[in-house]
């Protein structure tokens, strides 16, 4: 079997195996450049020094953040309980992930998002000056879509916030999408091929709606208007 060869220090390659004792484990960090052998004997000075101290000790097998294959920490495992009867063997846990770096979207530093997982997306936070968002079918925004900033779709835009940017709904050519605001003040819309600049609003007092009705772009307020209360039944859109 080939070892790929260290990248430390000569004088660090000096020494394959040092231990400490950290809460109640024993932690060996170890070179995984090094053969079997070598670490074997490596590992044996300081776990004789040990004595009954090793017997059922927790050992973490630390190869220094570098890739180690498993046979290697079986062959070294299988070692310490043999020559030393230490207890548990195993690597170092993984490290917690970071929940603030999770929650980062690369997205968020960018202009556009893909849409790769599904056809409807469901975005949360404030779409900025200068970015956008698209979507195959729907795109809900619980957030704003501030000035500058651009939505697009192939099916229905819901604006969970102020609509202040520019919303396509039904691209290339849906005309029956709609777009819907609490805050209903873009800069320009458009549905399928049809499109509205400068369109009346009354901000913030009622959610509005946006649809193509006798080949133009009106806007409505939502409650009143109810569009979907001519369905007979709930159906997916």
């Amino acid at each position: 079997m080939a070892y790929e060869k260290s990248d430390k220090k000569p004088e660090e390659n000096d020494i394959p195996v040092r231990l400490k004792g950290v809460g109640d484990s024993l932690w060996v960090t170890f070179d995984p450049g090094r053969s079997p052998d070598v670490l074997k004997v490596a590992l044996a000075k300081p776990f004789e020094r040990l004595g009954y101290l090793a017997v059922n000790a927790r050992v973490i097998l630390d190869p220094c953040g570098r890739e180690v294959a498993e046979s290697l920490v079986k062959i070294l495992e299988n070692f310490l309980r043999q020559e030393f009867q230490v207890g548990q063997v195993s690597l170092p846990p993984s490290p917690r992930p970071d929940k603030a770096k999770i929650e980062k979207r690369e997205q968020d530093t960018k202009s556009g998002w893909g849409n790769a997982d599904g056809d409807t997306v469901i975005i949360s936070g404030r779409v900025r000056s200068g970015q956008k968002v698209e979507a195959k079918k729907h795109l809900v925004i619980l957030g704003d879509l501030n000035p500058g900033a651009e939505a697009i779709s192939g099916g229905d835009i819901i604006v969970m916030g102020n609509l202040l940017g520019t919303a396509l709904a039904g691209q290339p050519d849906n005309e029956q999408a709609v777009i819907i605001a609490l805050d209903f003040r873009p800069t320009q819309v458009q549905i399928g091929g049809f499109v509205a600049a400068g369109v009346p609003s009354t901000p913030g007092i009622h959610p509005e709606i946006a649809r193509v009705e006798d080949n133009c772009v009106i806007v409505d307020d939502y409650v009143k208007a109810s569009p979907f209360k001519r369905l007979a039944w709930p159906k997916i859109r």
